[in-house]
């Protein structure tokens, strides 16, 4: 059962320490309870209150991670039914389907254009996560062939679908080294399965054709000590999805009921229409994704509403504040200011190289705001700008000593004057796609 915050604070050491990175022992109690922070932030903590308190602060959803080093997908450990509510924390892994029945040298050859396949998202580098091998041809030594031709064109995570012992063991010890995701024990063969996760110490696959029968089977395994579990309910369809998701995620956040509090892996490549199905799963709540097939455009159009929902609303995506070259310019070249909004930043970016016009821009620190609103907000105005300037020795990089700022914020322009005197402030245009044509009939160095 779990603990209020107040029984929580009596366990713990009451130095106000800070530590933990709360200004008080109560207040990381209070965080404990509301299951937002965790045990191990307490670092003097005694061996004794820490058995107690392990399960009643334990995530509601345990964190799972597959895969090795920077190639590790992470899933789990979420707090909130809601994205408004905080935040969500950990992406769904995107997994591509590879069957072992393909010509090996097929298989290397989609894993390897697969592997390559990269999108810059307004900085963000956007890639499939992983491979999910199944076997479709009942035999073990194709399977063993299928997945090592997997692991050789590619370092990224690896799930292995074969609900046959013999072929999961031998699977298993293929990748051994990749903490590949073991799938899947089912009522008939949990034992064996368990025997080999415990073996190789892989993350279990857990699949039952009820949420009844997934706890039941749950709590069997971990009573064999297999605690990294994934759930497949085999969802069928769109409301069947929506109705089983939601439930996982109610009765794991709101009833703390364990034997379903971990993360869910999908299969929506059996629907009529895969990728409608893959967004309803991104949003609500998968952990894992496998697609049947792959598709550059429908890969790009996941991986971006993904991102999308897995950022931290009250956080906006940013760029690092600084002073840019875009197209190679030298000191003779214009000098531009914006926000490092990262849409603000990209927005003018590919307008400046677009234009072939080599150029510099200055990204001020605006934490994360567009023009208009960090100038309202007194986040974008003289002073920083200038102070930016300094900071990132702009004087050193443009012979000319011309700013151009943003047309929506002409009226900073003599406020600027003042704390740059020795620049010249010119008036740019007020949106990103007319820079092209400022640029080549009103500049002048």
């Amino acid at each position: 059962m779990a603990l209020t915050g107040l029984q929580i604070y009596k366990l713990l050491p009451k130095t106000n320490c800070k530590d933990c990175g709360y200004p008080t022992c109560l207040a990381f109690a209070m965080k404990l309870a509301a299951q937002q922070a965790e045990l191990k932030d307490c670092p003097h903590v005694s061996e004794e209150a820490q058995q107690q308190l392990e399960s009643a602060s334990a995530p509601p959803i345990r964190l799972v991670e597959v895969g090795v080093g920077e190639h590790a997908v992470q899933v789990g450990n979420e707090t909130v039914l809601f994205r408004h509510e905080k935040t969500f924390y950990h992406k769904p892994g995107l997994f591509i389907r590879i069957n072992d029945d393909l010509p090996l040298g097929e298989i290397q050859a989609l894993v390897s254009t697969i592997d390559t396949f990269e999108v810059d998202y307004v900085g963000i580098s956007l890639v499939i996560d992983g491979f999910a091998v199944a076997c479709t041809s009942g035999s073990t030594e194709t399977y063993c062939a299928a997945v090592e031709a997997v692991c050789t064109a590619s370092q990224k995570a690896v799930i292995l679908l074969a609900s046959d012992p013999e072929t999961a063991r031998a699977g298993a010890a293929v990748c051994q080294e990749r903490k590949a995701l073991l799938g899947s024990a089912n009522p008939d063969n949990w034992e064996e399965m368990v025997e080999i996760a415990n073996e190789f110490q892989n993350p279990l696959i857990v699949r039952a054709g009820s949420l009844a029968e997934l706890a039941d089977l749950t709590g069997k395994i971990q009573e064999k000590g297999i605690e990294n579990l994934v759930l497949d309910p085999q969802l069928d369809g769109y409301l069947d999805s929506l109705q089983q998701l939601t439930a996982l995620r109610r009765l794991a956040l709101k009833s703390n009921f364990r034997p379903l509090g971990f993360p869910v892996l999908t299969c929506p490549g059996s629907s009529t229409d895969p990728t409608l199905l893959a967004t309803e799963h991104i949003a609500k709540y998968a952990g894992f994704i496998v697609l049947d097939t792959f598709d550059p455009a429908t890969a790009y159009a996941l991986l971006v509403l993904r991102e999308n929902i897995y950022t931290d609303p009250q956080k906006p995506i940013q760029v690092t504040p600084g002073l840019y070259e875009i197209n190679n310019p030298d000191g003779t070249a214009p000098l531009l200011v914006t926000t490092n909004f990262s849409i603000t930043y990209f927005s003018v970016a590919n307008e400046i190289e677009s234009s072939g016009i080599p150029c510099w821009l200055l990204v001020t620190d605006s934490e994360g705001m567009s023009v208009l609103t960090a100038w309202a907000a007194g986040k974008f105005d003289a002073e920083r700008i200038a102070k930016d300037a300094k900071s990132f020795s702009a004087a050193g990089k443009v012979l000319h000593h011309k700013i151009i700022i943003p047309g929506h914020v002409a009226v900073i322009s003599g406020d600027l004057e003042e704390e740059l005197p020795d620049w010249q402030i010119m008036v740019g245009p007020r949106e990103a796609v007319d820079i092209s044509s400022y640029l080549k009939n009103v500049w002048t160095a």
